[in-house]
Protein backbone atom coordinates (compact mmCIF):
# COMPACT_ATOMS: atom_id res chain seq x y z
CA UNK A 1 0.00 0.00 0.00
CA UNK A 2 2.38 2.23 0.65
CA UNK A 3 4.16 1.52 -2.44
CA UNK A 4 0.41 2.24 -4.08
CA UNK A 5 0.75 5.89 -2.54
CA UNK A 6 4.05 6.69 -3.92
CA UNK A 7 3.29 5.77 -7.12
CA UNK A 8 0.23 7.93 -6.99
CA UNK A 9 2.11 10.87 -5.75
CA UNK A 10 4.91 10.66 -8.39
CA UNK A 11 2.09 9.93 -11.26
CA UNK A 12 0.01 13.70 -9.81
CA UNK A 13 3.51 15.23 -10.28
CA UNK A 14 3.16 14.24 -14.06
CA UNK A 15 0.20 15.33 -14.83
CA UNK A 16 1.09 19.37 -15.65
CA UNK A 17 3.58 17.74 -17.81
CA UNK A 18 1.82 15.22 -19.81
CA UNK A 19 -1.58 14.48 -18.56
CA UNK A 20 -3.84 11.57 -16.34
CA UNK A 21 -3.63 10.45 -19.58
CA UNK A 22 -0.24 10.33 -21.06
CA UNK A 23 0.93 9.46 -17.47
CA UNK A 24 -1.33 5.90 -17.44
CA UNK A 25 -0.26 5.43 -20.60
CA UNK A 26 3.41 5.49 -18.96
CA UNK A 27 2.35 3.80 -16.03
CA UNK A 28 1.18 0.51 -18.44
CA UNK A 29 3.57 0.71 -21.05
CA UNK A 30 6.81 0.59 -18.42
CA UNK A 31 4.64 -1.86 -16.33
CA UNK A 32 4.19 -4.11 -19.36
CA UNK A 33 7.65 -4.36 -20.13
CA UNK A 34 9.03 -4.71 -16.88
CA UNK A 35 6.17 -7.50 -16.49
CA UNK A 36 6.66 -9.13 -19.73
CA UNK A 37 10.20 -9.63 -18.81
CA UNK A 38 10.09 -11.10 -16.12
CA UNK A 39 7.16 -13.45 -16.41
CA UNK A 40 8.05 -14.44 -20.34
CA UNK A 41 4.23 -14.61 -20.87
CA UNK A 42 5.25 -16.18 -24.49
CA UNK A 43 5.52 -19.45 -23.61
CA UNK A 44 1.93 -19.79 -22.53
CA UNK A 45 -0.64 -21.51 -24.46
CA UNK A 46 -3.97 -20.46 -23.98
CA UNK A 47 -7.48 -21.73 -25.07
CA UNK A 48 -9.88 -18.90 -26.91
CA UNK A 49 -11.62 -18.97 -23.74
CA UNK A 50 -8.85 -17.99 -21.37
CA UNK A 51 -7.78 -15.50 -24.45
CA UNK A 52 -11.04 -13.56 -24.07
CA UNK A 53 -10.86 -13.22 -20.20
CA UNK A 54 -7.60 -12.02 -20.14
CA UNK A 55 -8.54 -9.57 -22.99
CA UNK A 56 -11.43 -8.17 -20.81
CA UNK A 57 -9.15 -8.26 -17.67
CA UNK A 58 -6.60 -6.19 -19.25
CA UNK A 59 -8.92 -3.62 -20.18
CA UNK A 60 -10.39 -3.43 -17.10
CA UNK A 61 -7.01 -3.00 -15.87
CA UNK A 62 -6.55 -0.50 -18.19
CA UNK A 63 -9.32 1.83 -17.89
CA UNK A 64 -9.04 1.33 -14.26
CA UNK A 65 -5.98 3.34 -14.13
CA UNK A 66 -6.71 5.86 -16.40
CA UNK A 67 -10.17 6.50 -14.99
CA UNK A 68 -8.04 6.58 -11.14
CA UNK A 69 -5.58 8.92 -12.78
CA UNK A 70 -8.60 11.28 -14.18
CA UNK A 71 -9.93 11.40 -10.43
CA UNK A 72 -6.89 12.56 -9.30
CA UNK A 73 -6.86 15.17 -11.38
CA UNK A 74 -9.02 17.02 -9.38
CA UNK A 75 -9.69 15.59 -5.99
CA UNK A 76 -7.50 14.60 -3.14
CA UNK A 77 -5.81 11.06 -3.48
CA UNK A 78 -7.04 9.72 -0.36
CA UNK A 79 -11.07 10.35 -1.49
CA UNK A 80 -10.05 8.87 -4.92
CA UNK A 81 -9.04 6.00 -3.34
CA UNK A 82 -11.70 5.82 -0.97
CA UNK A 83 -14.47 6.26 -4.17
CA UNK A 84 -12.44 3.62 -6.25
CA UNK A 85 -12.88 1.04 -3.18
CA UNK A 86 -16.47 1.13 -3.54
CA UNK A 87 -15.93 -1.32 -6.67
CA UNK A 88 -14.59 -4.26 -4.77
CA UNK A 89 -16.73 -3.25 -1.70
CA UNK A 90 -19.76 -3.94 -4.27
CA UNK A 91 -18.63 -7.06 -5.88
CA UNK A 92 -17.66 -8.63 -2.18
CA UNK A 93 -21.39 -7.16 -0.89
CA UNK A 94 -23.87 -8.70 -4.17
CA UNK A 95 -24.15 -11.97 -2.67
CA UNK A 96 -24.99 -10.29 0.84
CA UNK A 97 -27.99 -11.90 2.55
CA UNK A 98 -26.79 -11.72 6.29
CA UNK A 99 -27.87 -8.92 8.38
CA UNK A 100 -24.40 -7.81 9.77
CA UNK A 101 -23.61 -7.66 5.64
CA UNK A 102 -26.47 -5.18 5.35
CA UNK A 103 -24.38 -3.07 8.17
CA UNK A 104 -21.50 -2.66 6.36
CA UNK A 105 -23.20 -1.78 3.16
CA UNK A 106 -25.30 1.03 4.76
CA UNK A 107 -22.03 2.04 6.23
CA UNK A 108 -20.48 2.14 3.09
CA UNK A 109 -23.14 3.92 1.65
CA UNK A 110 -23.01 6.88 4.41
CA UNK A 111 -19.65 7.38 3.65
CA UNK A 112 -19.62 7.38 -0.21
CA UNK A 113 -22.70 9.76 0.13
CA UNK A 114 -20.87 11.72 2.98
CA UNK A 115 -18.13 12.11 -0.48
CA UNK A 116 -21.03 13.57 -3.01
CA UNK A 117 -20.59 17.20 -3.98
CA UNK A 118 -23.47 18.39 -1.88
CA UNK A 119 -21.66 21.06 0.28
CA UNK A 120 -21.03 19.60 3.22
CA UNK A 121 -18.28 21.14 5.17
CA UNK A 122 -16.11 23.38 3.48
CA UNK A 123 -14.70 22.10 0.64
CA UNK A 124 -17.10 20.26 -2.36
CA UNK A 125 -15.75 17.84 -4.23
CA UNK A 126 -15.90 18.34 -8.23
CA UNK A 127 -18.23 15.79 -9.93
CA UNK A 128 -15.95 15.14 -12.62
CA UNK A 129 -13.34 13.99 -9.89
CA UNK A 130 -16.26 11.73 -8.33
CA UNK A 131 -17.41 10.11 -11.30
CA UNK A 132 -13.80 9.13 -12.41
CA UNK A 133 -13.21 7.66 -9.02
CA UNK A 134 -16.69 6.00 -9.03
CA UNK A 135 -15.94 4.59 -12.88
CA UNK A 136 -12.51 3.40 -11.95
CA UNK A 137 -13.97 1.13 -8.98
CA UNK A 138 -16.47 -0.53 -11.48
CA UNK A 139 -13.58 -1.39 -13.41
CA UNK A 140 -11.42 -2.41 -10.43
CA UNK A 141 -14.45 -4.63 -9.74
CA UNK A 142 -14.38 -6.04 -13.06
CA UNK A 143 -10.34 -6.55 -12.75
CA UNK A 144 -11.11 -8.80 -9.79
CA UNK A 145 -13.75 -10.82 -11.21
CA UNK A 146 -12.05 -11.29 -14.39
CA UNK A 147 -8.64 -11.73 -12.67
CA UNK A 148 -9.30 -15.07 -10.67
CA UNK A 149 -10.58 -16.63 -13.71
CA UNK A 150 -7.72 -15.43 -15.70
CA UNK A 151 -5.04 -16.07 -13.11
CA UNK A 152 -6.21 -19.78 -11.86
CA UNK A 153 -4.05 -21.17 -14.14
CA UNK A 154 -1.26 -18.83 -15.32
CA UNK A 155 -0.47 -16.60 -12.33
CA UNK A 156 1.67 -13.83 -12.92
CA UNK A 157 1.79 -14.42 -16.85
CA UNK A 158 -1.82 -13.37 -16.74
CA UNK A 159 -0.94 -10.08 -15.55
CA UNK A 160 2.01 -9.11 -17.79
CA UNK A 161 -0.81 -10.06 -20.73
CA UNK A 162 -3.36 -8.04 -19.32
CA UNK A 163 -0.97 -4.95 -18.28
CA UNK A 164 -0.09 -5.49 -22.27
CA UNK A 165 -3.72 -5.48 -23.56
CA UNK A 166 -4.24 -2.20 -20.88
CA UNK A 167 -1.16 -0.78 -22.76
CA UNK A 168 -2.57 -1.30 -26.01
CA UNK A 169 -5.87 0.14 -25.37
CA UNK A 170 -4.81 3.33 -23.16
CA UNK A 171 -1.76 4.45 -24.92
CA UNK A 172 -2.60 6.08 -27.90
CA UNK A 173 -5.36 7.94 -25.39
CA UNK A 174 -2.27 9.10 -23.62
CA UNK A 175 -0.36 9.95 -27.17
CA UNK A 176 -3.02 11.78 -28.45
CA UNK A 177 -3.03 14.07 -25.35
CA UNK A 178 0.41 14.79 -24.47
CA UNK A 179 2.11 13.55 -27.69
CA UNK A 180 6.11 13.12 -27.85
CA UNK A 181 6.21 14.49 -24.36
CA UNK A 182 6.38 10.97 -23.22
CA UNK A 183 9.22 10.38 -24.60
CA UNK A 184 11.08 13.26 -22.60
CA UNK A 185 14.45 12.31 -21.15
CA UNK A 186 13.16 14.48 -18.57
CA UNK A 187 10.13 12.80 -17.35
CA UNK A 188 11.22 8.99 -17.40
CA UNK A 189 12.98 8.85 -14.30
CA UNK A 190 9.65 9.76 -12.55
CA UNK A 191 7.76 7.51 -15.64
CA UNK A 192 9.69 4.55 -14.51
CA UNK A 193 9.07 5.15 -10.88
CA UNK A 194 5.37 5.16 -11.25
CA UNK A 195 5.80 1.88 -13.04
CA UNK A 196 7.95 0.41 -10.54
CA UNK A 197 5.92 1.74 -7.55
CA UNK A 198 2.44 1.52 -8.73
CA UNK A 199 2.72 -1.97 -10.56
CA UNK A 200 6.31 -4.04 -10.82
CA UNK A 201 6.58 -4.27 -7.01
CA UNK A 202 3.34 -4.72 -5.41
CA UNK A 203 2.51 -7.12 -7.75
CA UNK A 204 5.78 -8.75 -6.76
CA UNK A 205 4.86 -8.61 -3.26
CA UNK A 206 1.71 -9.64 -3.14
CA UNK A 207 2.41 -12.83 -4.63
CA UNK A 208 5.25 -13.61 -1.64
CA UNK A 209 1.90 -12.19 0.32
CA UNK A 210 -0.82 -14.03 -0.48
CA UNK A 211 0.15 -17.66 0.01
CA UNK A 212 1.32 -16.88 3.70
CA UNK A 213 -1.95 -14.75 4.91
CA UNK A 214 -5.49 -15.94 5.37
CA UNK A 215 -7.78 -13.69 2.51
CA UNK A 216 -9.19 -12.16 5.19
CA UNK A 217 -6.36 -10.99 6.99
CA UNK A 218 -5.20 -9.10 3.33
CA UNK A 219 -8.93 -7.51 3.10
CA UNK A 220 -9.05 -5.80 6.64
CA UNK A 221 -5.04 -5.24 6.02
CA UNK A 222 -6.00 -3.15 2.54
CA UNK A 223 -8.83 -1.43 4.34
CA UNK A 224 -5.87 0.94 5.36
CA UNK A 225 -5.62 2.34 1.87
CA UNK A 226 -7.86 5.08 1.71
CA UNK A 227 -6.49 6.24 5.03
CA UNK A 228 -2.49 5.54 3.62
CA UNK A 229 -4.04 7.97 0.93
CA UNK A 230 -5.39 10.26 2.73
CA UNK A 231 -1.33 10.99 5.08
CA UNK A 232 0.39 10.60 1.44
CA UNK A 233 -1.91 13.70 -0.35
CA UNK A 234 -1.66 15.33 3.14
CA UNK A 235 1.88 14.92 4.39
CA UNK A 236 3.81 15.00 -0.06
CA UNK A 237 0.88 16.68 -1.66
CA UNK A 238 -0.64 19.53 0.52
CA UNK A 239 -4.10 17.98 0.57
CA UNK A 240 -5.91 18.89 3.30
CA UNK A 241 -9.36 17.08 3.86
CA UNK A 242 -12.33 18.53 5.86
CA UNK A 243 -13.60 16.23 8.76
CA UNK A 244 -16.88 15.26 7.20
CA UNK A 245 -14.38 13.84 4.05
CA UNK A 246 -12.36 12.27 6.65
CA UNK A 247 -15.16 11.01 8.55
CA UNK A 248 -16.32 9.42 4.93
CA UNK A 249 -12.63 7.55 4.24
CA UNK A 250 -13.05 5.92 7.73
CA UNK A 251 -16.58 4.81 7.01
CA UNK A 252 -15.65 3.42 3.46
CA UNK A 253 -12.88 1.65 5.27
CA UNK A 254 -14.87 0.43 8.51
CA UNK A 255 -17.40 -1.35 5.70
CA UNK A 256 -14.26 -2.55 3.91
CA UNK A 257 -12.87 -4.24 6.83
CA UNK A 258 -15.81 -5.29 8.12
CA UNK A 259 -16.63 -7.30 5.24
CA UNK A 260 -13.79 -8.91 4.98
CA UNK A 261 -13.15 -9.88 8.52
CA UNK A 262 -17.14 -11.43 8.43
CA UNK A 263 -17.68 -12.97 5.16
CA UNK A 264 -18.34 -16.18 4.95
CA UNK A 265 -16.36 -19.83 3.07
CA UNK A 266 -12.99 -20.03 1.41
CA UNK A 267 -11.83 -16.73 0.31
CA UNK A 268 -10.30 -16.15 -2.93
CA UNK A 269 -7.33 -13.91 -3.33
CA UNK A 270 -7.78 -10.31 -4.83
CA UNK A 271 -5.82 -7.75 -6.25
CA UNK A 272 -4.26 -5.11 -4.73
CA UNK A 273 -3.70 -3.04 -7.29
CA UNK A 274 -4.96 1.07 -7.63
Amino acid sequence: MLCFQGGAVLAKGLFPVVGAAGTAALRLALSSLVLIAVWRPWRMRLSLREMRVIVIYGLALGWMNLFFYLSLRSIPLGIAVALEFAGPLALAMMASRRAVDFLWILIAALGLFALLPLGMGRQSLAPAGIACGVAAGACWALYIHFGRQAGAAHGGQTTALGMLVGALMIVPIGVAEAGTQLLSPAILPAAFGVALLSSAVPYSLEMLAMPRLPTRTVGVLMSLDPVIGALAGLALLGERLTWVQWLAIVSIMTASAGSAATSRGPARGGALVN
